[in-house]
């Protein structure tokens, strides 16, 4: 063997040696990258008392259980890992509040390892209804989505006499103060009308769970017709804010909020916390042509009513609540399951025609 031969062998070696010595994750950027996996739908749950399965369920588990979803995805980039199943349904946990949702939701749209182009979005949880329009347990579709969190505030004990609250939109100087700006900066996301008009006419006569407990709970609202029916499935529209309030004050201000933001025409029905956060990670995924945003649905059921009953104060109302001991906690987790897994099962069993067309 001539000397050259030698010496070549020998460089050929140590660089081999070398290779093997790097990290994985070095020696595994030259490897062809997988496939992205086609998801059909993303299951969006915010929140989850304990293990995803086997123990007292949140907002998640039942998902996770009904549409075994036992492929657990690791997702270091978000709030907890991501689970799949064999139909290509993707489920996830977002955490509470808008800023855990946005990154949650940013961290699964922006995963190479995802296809979701064509997926639909069932943002689904519980939230506090509105005795005006809905009833425990009750499910809503929602047509917008409210933020309200972006405004400016007064200390509520410094609010003008003449001023029916402490908030006031962001760039105005009095509350409600008209016109409403024409470029918004979150207040407001307006979800594709045929696509809630579908599900709901697909949903709107599923029987949901009622029981005595349930009765006793919404008898404290006498003078409130739509509180006082067993539990249905409506359209309306959500407020989402970071702080959990309560009371008829602002059930007020909600309802006059939705109403300022959307011209007169959405109706407030139930509250929640994280979902503009969702919408508002959605629209900049859209921007970025990784998500359909007209492929976007949220269904929030009523674990408990917004405001005090009659007779009662809200700091006395709010007490009750202070641990999460909401009156249909669990007939409002049953709610979501059962009403968003029609839709959900519906997209899987007709994907080759919902892949490429909308449902409406």
């Amino acid at each position: 063997m001539s000397k050259f031969l030698k010496r070549y062998l020998a460089v050929l070696s140590l660089v081999l040696s070398a290779l093997g010595n790097l990290p994985f994750f070095l020696r595994a950027q030259s490897a062809p990258p997988a496939k992205p996996i086609p998801v059909k739908v993303v299951v969006v749950a915010m929140f989850e008392r304990g293990e995803d399965t086997g123990d007292t369920p949140g907002e998640y588990q039942l998902w996770v259980e009904r549409e075994h979803l036992d492929q657990i995805i690791p997702l270091p980039a978000g709030y907890h890992h991501a689970r799949l199943n064999k139909d290509g349904i993707l489920g996830i946990l977002t955490g509470v509040g808008t800023a855990k949702a946005a990154a949650s939701v940013m961290a699964v749209g922006l995963d190479s390892r995802f296809d979701l182009s064509k997926a639909y979005w069932l943002i689904a949880g519980i939230g506090g209804g509105d005795p005006a329009d809905v009833s425990l347990g009750s499910a809503v579709w929602a047509d917008h989505v409210l933020d309200g969190d972006l405004a400016y505030e007064i200390d509520a004990r410094q609010i003008p006499a003449d001023w029916p609250t402490g908030y006031i939109p962001l760039r105005k100087a009095t509350p409600y103060e008209q016109p409403v700006r024409d470029q918004l900066e979150g207040e407001l996301y307006t979800l594709n009308p045929e696509l809630v008009a579908w599900a709901f006419r697909l949903t709107k006569d599923t029987p949901l769970p009622d029981s005595d407990s349930l009765r006793t709970s919404r008898a404290r609202f006498v003078g409130f017709p739509n509180a006082l029916k067993p539990p249905f499935v409506t359209r309306g529209d959500t407020l989402s804010s970071s702080t959990f309030w309560h009371g008829s004050k602002m059930n007020e201000w909600a309802n006059a909020w939705t109403r300022y933001y959307t011209g007169g025409k959405g109706n407030y029905m139930v509250s929640a916390m994280e979902d503009t956060g969702t919408l508002q990670a959605l629209t900049f995924l859209s921007h970025a042509g990784r998500v359909d945003l007209q492929r976007v649905l949220v269904l929030r059921t009523v674990s408990n009513y917004d405001r005090e009953p009659p007779g009662a104060t809200p700091a006395d109302s709010l007490k009750t609540m202070v641990s999460g001991n909401y009156s249909a906690y669990f007939p409002a987790l049953e709610a979501a399951q059962i009403v968003g897994d029609k839709v959900v099962r519906d997209i899987v069993e007709h994907w080759p025609e919902r892949a490429t067309a909308i449902p409406h």
